[in-house]
């Protein structure tokens, strides 16, 4: 019932009615009669375990619910952290926010660690939710209310690599909250060794801060001990993670009420005065902005003022009028927090979820602008492995199949956050002839994909020669002088062709617009396009791959020393004049033709040299908790857990590993040394250095199985899987 009226039930009113259910529900239960301890265990179905994190299973993200847990340190035993490790840096400036109204999103979905999210090797659910939007923001928060959240590692990996910094929650609420924080301010001591669990969780796992939630009613004499937890606890994330946030949330008040107080004020400002920003609730008035920055001086922009997405009680009433408040925010120059964006997807908003999102997305954008722009920097990695480069794939976290270079390696349906890539902006609006289509452009998981689950597909009629142009990515990226490749793929009905044309600006703001055409005849291309850009750039290379009929690698290169790159668009258009048909006036014109093609990845480089990628005598690799169980005819399943590292105990390089499995049955054991038959099968993605297999069917009369890391670089190239790394482990017979 709370779920269902959740939108329309203001914070007070639930804390009390809470409150009161718990009364009531622990009063029944203390009436209840002693259950019959002779019943049969088929009267009343058996409870399931209670989760054991110490114990191998299917790695998943948890919060921990505890004090007692936080001060144990005993998440650091558990099975589940090594898996729960983020593996992408933060691409930012430093680590600094930049001095402009910023933008908070706390995800709130579902509660936190839901089905899909909390499977750190991901899920099987193809609609999963997920967020693409990340050019839009600069803080992602993960909230659940449980006592300290810590966010799963695919969210911060994506999230990183967009250059958005992401918070775990800390959070006491209900009676059980006060209990908790009564402890947690026990001493100065206390909460200064608990400030520093917190600090130490945030280092291990790699993701940059926390928001405090301190919901609770606490005796006035706790106060300076709550801000010395508040003072620690910033103080030293500051002093081990570059960039750190510690944001407070508006709730109690100096006074040790909790008192929301919707607005910066004398009664909430001392937290805010000694952490890095403050998260205004939600039922703020259309004046309380302005009044937050003038009392916040010169750190209005650490200033978030709350809009709930579900409506509650919040400025401009939310969901699909969650703009009106982002614009009395915007203009009165403080910064915006976005609490439950999930609800586009909780609330099945018509017509699906990938078109809702776009739409309430747009929203924001239309408000508040664009606000990440990549490529950003140049170059983006370097170190002895990697190339810079800049790599741009299509899949959204989420898919019905995978594939690797154009080959499909699986049709199972699949959702990963930490496979987002760079996303991009489709705007169908800058175009000066346009695919006569209601759907022009669009994301599309279904059709054939290069890399991941996703690719862009075109799809409309063009006339004559028009051509259709949309935005793909609004970069800040300046150039050196220093030839800059691109490569991109291709899959089309053979006359309809993709190309890039790029924005450049000069320190002079002198702009201009390079074309890098498609393949075709050169002489025409230029004829079509020589008026309308400022270069026109053939590709130097056309690459045709055989082993994947339809997909065309297309590379071009070029030069633009001191300029900087502003913009990349799709360029469609057909490669050779169609038949003319005659009007009315007796004047001849080119009669529309249909129009497919789809864009599979683009990699930005400096450098076109081959990535060498260690030997697999490099590599140590080890199973762990190895677990073989007899199955149906002869089967057996097997799990176990994979570790693998570099010999020479340097720090990998590397972020991303696709696991595969040949299982080996001797086909001929009479002959001498056996003749080996081999079935190999894709098993999933690792984004740190291990990855559990969970109950493998493994068949009768399968002789061994040779598990294969295949190492992947940044510019989006893998090792050959007959040089990875691997792990032969023979069947257990008995």
């Amino acid at each position: 019932m709370l779920i269902r009226l959740r939108p329309y039930i203001k914070r007070q009113t639930l804390l009390t009615i809470t409150n009161l259910l718990k009364s009531v529900r622990d009063t029944l239960f203390s009436l209840l009669p002693t259950m019959n301890a002779d019943k049969s265990a088929t009267e009343t179905p058996a409870d399931p375990p209670p989760f054991d994190p110490t114990q191998p299973a299917i790695p998943i993200s948890y919060p921990i619910i505890t004090l007692e847990d936080l001060e144990s340190r005993s998440y650091f035993d558990s099975f589940h952290y090594p898996f729960n490790k983020s593996s992408v840096a933060l691409r930012s400036n430093g680590g600094l926010l930049p001095e402009r109204p910023r933008m908070l999103v706390c995800h709130d979905m579902a509660g936190g660690y839901t089905n899909d999210d909390k499977w750190v090797q991901g899920g099987a659910n193809e609609g999963a939710y997920a967020i693409w939007h990340w050019y839009l923001m600069d803080v992602f928060v993960y909230f659940s209310h449980s006592l300290v959240t810590l966010p799963p590692p695919c969210w911060t990996n994506t999230a990183h690599k967009h250059g958005v910094k992401v918070l775990g929650t800390f959070i006491t609420e209900w009676d059980e909250g006060r209990v908790t924080a009564n402890k947690l301010l026990s001493s100065k001591e206390s909460a200064q060794m608990y400030a520093e669990r917190l600090t130490e969780l945030a280092v291990a796992l790699g993701f940059d801060g926390w928001l405090l939630n301190m919901e609770v009613n606490l005796d006035v004499g706790r106060i300076p001990i709550l801000k010395e937890f508040v003072r620690h606890l910033t103080q030293t994330m500051h002093s081990l993670v570059p960039g750190a946030l510690v944001i407070w949330y508006d709730s109690i008040t100096v006074n040790g009420d909790l008192n929301w107080q919707n607005q910066l004020n004398d009664s909430n400002k001392p937290f805010f005065d000694i952490c890095d920003g403050i998260f205004i609730n939600y039922s703020w008035l259309k004046d309380y902005p302005k009044q937050s920055a003038t009392v916040a001086g010169n750190r209005k922009f650490d200033v978030y003022m709350g809009i709930d997405v579900f409506g509650r009680n919040t400025y401009g009433g939310g969901q699909w009028t969650t703009n009106v408040a982002l614009d009395v925010i915007k203009k009165d120059d403080v910064s915006a927090a976005i609490f439950a964006p999930g609800w586009v997807y909780e609330t099945k908003q018509p017509p699906n979820f990938q078109t809702a999102q776009n739409r309430w997305w747009g929203l924001v954008e239309k408000s508040w602008g664009i606000i990440q722009h990549y490529p950003n920097a140049f170059p983006f990695y370097s170190n002895p492995f990697e190339d810079p480069e800049f790599l741009m794939y299509f899949p959204l976290g989420h898919g019905y199949h995978i594939s690797f270079d154009g080959v499909k390696v699986s049709d199972a349906p699949w959702n990963n956050v930490s496979c987002q890539s760079f996303q991009f902006w489709l705007d169908n609006s800058d175009h000066s002839l346009a695919l006569n289509s209601m759907y022009v452009a669009h994301v599309s998981f279904k059709e054939a994909s290069y890399n991941g689950g996703g690719n862009i597909t075109f799809r409309g009629t063009l006339e004559g020669t028009a051509y259709f142009t949309t935005r793909l990515f609004q970069a800040e990226l300046l150039l050196r002088n220093l030839p800059v490749h691109f490569i991109y793929s291709v899959k089309s009905d053979g006359s309809s062709l993709v190309g890039l044309s790029l924005d450049f600006a000069s320190a002079t703001k002198e702009k201009l617009s390079v074309l890098l055409a498609s393949r075709g005849n050169a002489l025409l291309t230029m004829n079509q396009f020589s008026s309308k850009f400022s270069d026109v750039i053939m590709p130097h290379r056309v690459t045709k791959l055989e082993t994947v009929p339809g997909w065309i690698i297309q590379e071009s290169s070029i030069t633009m020393n001191g300029y900087l790159l502003t913009g990349i668009h799709a360029v469609c258009y057909k490669s050779k004049p169609e038949s003319r048909s005659l009007h009315q006036d007796n004047s001849l014109a080119q009669a529309p033709t249909n129009y497919y093609a789809v864009l599979g990845h683009i990699t930005i480089e400096t450098s076109q040299e081959n990535l060498d990628f260690p030997p697999p005598t490099s590599w140590l690799v080890e199973d762990h908790y190895v677990k073989w169980t007899s199955a149906s005819e002869g089967s057996k399943t097997l799990s176990v857990k994979i570790t693998w590292k570099l010999k020479s105990e340097i720090a990998s390089p590397f972020t991303s590993y696709n696991l595969y499995v040949e299982k080996e049955a001797n086909k001929a054991d009479d002959k001498p040394g056996g003749l080996l038959e081999a079935t190999q099968e894709y098993l999933g993605v690792a984004r740190v250095e291990t990855f559990y297999v969970s109950d493998l069917v493994v068949p009768s009369g399968t002789s061994s199985l040779k598990f294969k890391i295949q190492v992947c670089g940044l510019d989006g190239t893998c090792q050959k899987l007959d040089d990875s790394p691997f792990l032969r482990l023979p069947v257990n017979t008995q």
